[in-house]
């Protein structure tokens, strides 16, 4: 019927059709389900790339290195509109018509929709900024993932200066929305940001983080050139940058500090206890309650603490619990005296960790990871470390970025639990293997989940005992430390956001249990405060991987294979905790079988 319509318009038009026929037929046949639902995807992540230029640029898509991110407030409303029209395109495809791969990737995407509308209640994008992150750290490291290999590339890194006042302005939009309708931080996390904004203004030209492309060209681009492009970006930095940041330092100092709250509590939200129970939710995966996950952490405390005990023993230290972590925190035998000593270390833990891998895990991944310290301007309020992923599309290796601020609060027992837990087998190898990853979808090979992500480091800090590590009983106890870090969290997280503890209260819990010195233990109380419900993460998901194995080691006995076991948790990219169960007991099921 198609083709006889179109022949009799053919005639009625009287024009020369046979292109124009052909065209016709491919546009009006019918995509398959699984056709229509892969276009959905395509279709969205290139939407989300084209929304997201800086993103684009980390994965290297370079298609839009001049331009920065639309933070506007009236943009947020019209994406948060587009997801809602979204959602209902995609609960128009017939989930039963797909694979049962495609199954999965429906099911996680659709999730994540559903998610994203249910966040839209809570007024969180109305905080941009906050001690460990914001357009005041996060914009200094912008030439880190941008290519400067000719002219083009100088252009593009200009004119993405010249749009950063437009980008900061619609942040501050941001700020004063918040304060008007009372989503903004408290106030006792905040006292690192002010100099975080003065050291992107402060300092002669040359010696800002952003001015560094221009500190060395490359051979290829002409001298004259070179000194063209000189000259432009001091004027950028004169005329755009310096007095957008000095506009956000009087802004915030005069008009933000003072509008933020003294709760440091998230229930003290507007419809706050409802946003801490759709945060732990997001951040677990779990229907898990703020008591239930408090009083988890208080087992897990007893738990580990006997452990601790035990390991104090081995030691030649005679003296209590207390005055052991005292002991730790102060002897400068545990301390190094140079920061360049303390990355080397790191840098030698890893490569032995490099040495064991191909005993534990089938997948490794192609791209390297290196060791880097932590910029200055951003250590003081920065945790003792973190991964900074890279991208094999951008050339751009992985880093595990470390703090060597204060040097006299990073004790050497901790590094090697640090170092496995950033680097391999945890976060490098995890998260790099997610996006080398041919088999799924893109928005899963970049995307993730906390629980899982951080449930993996945190289980491969455990991990590394069977690798060969913590042989010193200081070291030990220094991953030890590392998990009662963990489940720590999980008491003061819930207690402050929840259950009516203080900052001071969360401190002390955490200085009695841990061998953290005190000025760690503050930057991570106040990490807590500003991120709620993300600190759960790593303990819940740690827990769930490590109760998988015990499971797959008893039912499987002599079956069971530690490189195997460690593929299929890491096979399909993060998932969320019941996905991975179901996945870990496929596997059971399916080595039974065959055995």
């Amino acid at each position: 019927m198609k083709n006889i319509s179109f022949l009799l318009l053919i005639l009625f038009l009287n024009i020369d059709c046979i292109t124009f026929k052909f065209d016709f037929i491919i546009e009006t046949d019918e995509k398959s389900v699984p056709e229509q639902f892969h276009d959905i995807l395509n279709e969205q992540w290139e939407k989300g790339i084209v929304n997201s230029p800086e993103w684009a640029t980390r994965l290297g898509d370079n298609r839009f290195n001049d331009k920065l991110n639309d933070v506007s407030y009236e943009t947020i409303l019209k994406r948060q509109e587009e997801t809602k029209v979204l959602l209902e395109k995609v609960k128009n495809i017939d989930r039963f018509e797909l694979s049962e791969d495609d199954q999965l990737n429906y099911d996680l995407y659709l999730h994540g929709i559903e998610k994203r509308i249910e966040g839209f209640q809570f007024l969180s994008y109305l905080i941009p900024i906050d001690q460990m992150g914001g357009i005041q750290i996060g914009f200094a490291g912008i030439s880190n993932y941008m290519p400067f290999n000719n002219v083009k590339d100088y252009e593009n890194y200009l004119a993405r200066m010249r749009a950063f006042p437009t980008k900061l302005n619609q942040t501050i939009d941001l700020m004063k929305r918040g304060v008007k309708v009372g989503w903004v931080p408290p106030k006792i996390i905040l006292g690192s940001i002010p100099d975080q904004i003065s050291a992107q203004f402060g300092n002669p030209i040359n010696e800002s983080p952003l001015y560094k492309p221009f500190n060395e060209f490359p051979e290829s681009i002409p001298s004259e050139e070179q000194n063209r492009l000189t000259i432009e970006m001091i004027s950028v930095m004169t005329d755009f940058i310096y007095p957008a940041f000095e506009s956000l330092f009087t802004y915030f100092n005069e008009s933000y500090l003072p509008g933020c709250r003294e709760s440091i509590a998230c229930k003290d939200f507007p419809n706050g206890d409802v946003y801490y129970k759709y945060q732990i939710a997001s951040y677990t995966t779990t229907d898990l309650t703020a008591e239930e996950i408090h009083q988890i952490g208080l087992g897990e405390v007893d738990r580990i603490r006997t452990e601790m005990i035990k390991v104090i023993n081995m030691t030649e230290f005679n003296g209590s619990f207390d005055e052991f972590l005292t002991f730790l925190r102060s002897d400068s035998q545990f301390y190094f005296t140079s920061e360049e000593e303390l990355l080397n270390e790191y840098r030698m833990i890893c490569k032995k960790a490099d040495a064991e891998l191909p005993k534990f895990f089938g997948l490794l991944p192609r791209l390297p990871y290196g060791v880097k310290p932590i910029p200055d301007y951003q250590a003081p309020a920065s945790p003792t470390a973190y991964y900074y992923s890279g991208s094999q599309e951008a050339g751009r290796a992985g880093f595990f970025m470390a703090n060597t601020y204060r040097l006299e609060t990073r004790p050497k027992y901790e590094m090697e639990a640090l170092s496995i837990h950033e680097a391999v087998p945890g976060h490098h190898l995890q998260i790099t293997l997610a996006q080398e990853l041919e088999n799924i979808p893109k928005f899963r090979r970049y995307g993730g989940y906390t629980a899982f992500v951080e449930g993996w480091g945190l289980y491969s800090e455990k991990l590394a005992e069977e690798m060969g590590f913590y042989k010193d009983p200081y070291s030990k106890f220094g991953q030890l430390t590392y998990e009662m870090w963990r489940a720590c969290r999980l008491v003061v997280d819930t207690g402050m956001h929840a259950l009516g503890w203080t900052r001071q209260e969360a401190i002390d819990y955490m200085l009695s249990n841990t061998a953290k010195t005190e000025n760690d233990v503050t930057v991570e109380i106040d990490r807590y405060i500003a991120w709620p419900g993300q600190a759960l993460a790593y303990k819940i998901g740690e827990l769930k991987i490590r109760e998988l194995r015990t499971k797959a080691e008893k039912k499987m006995g002599d079956d069971f294979n530690i490189r195997d076991f460690h593929d299929i948790v890491l096979g399909n990219g993060a998932v969320p905790l019941d996905i991975l169960e179901k996945h870990v007991n496929e596997y059971i099921s399916h080595t039974q079988s065959i055995n």
